[in-house]
């Protein structure tokens, strides 16, 4: 059984930045791909941005290419999702995913496809 905690959410101005981790224990961290979605009210929860168990792959959700960047540290149990310009729009409560059944890049964007979830952390971006 894997447990997900993030930390690092909070209010922020619009154009600032801010940072995720996502720290994971009761599992082999390098084994699982990791994902991160977020969830506005009133609406569905929606990928993110997705890293391989290797790393060496990511993906992201179009509007958030070239804004925000995933990355994990292996050594740290750690995800980290690092967050630029950000918008309004980009307000929502961010959860932090884990499977081990993933695709041929060894990833997935898929939220059925995620076994284990964080708490979830509330970021808010004022206009």
């Amino acid at each position: 059984q894997v447990q997900l905690v993030e930390s690092g959410g909070g209010l922020v101005q619009a154009g600032g930045s801010l940072s995720l981790s996502c720290t994971a224990s009761g599992g082999t961290f390098s084994r699982y791909a990791m994902g991160w979605f977020r969830q506005a009210p009133g609406k569905e929860r929606d990928f993110v941005a997705a890293i391989s168990w290797s790393g060496d792959n990511t993906y992201y959700e179009d509007s958030v290419k070239g804004r925000f960047t995933i990355s994990r540290d292996d050594a740290k149990n750690t995800m980290y999702l690092h967050m630029n310009s950000l918008k309004p729009e980009d307000t929502a409560i961010y959860y932090c995913a884990a499977t081990k059944s993933f695709g041929l890049l060894g990833l997935t964007v898929s939220t059925y496809d995620y076994d284990y979830w964080g708490q979830g952390i509330q970021v808010t971006v004022s206009s």
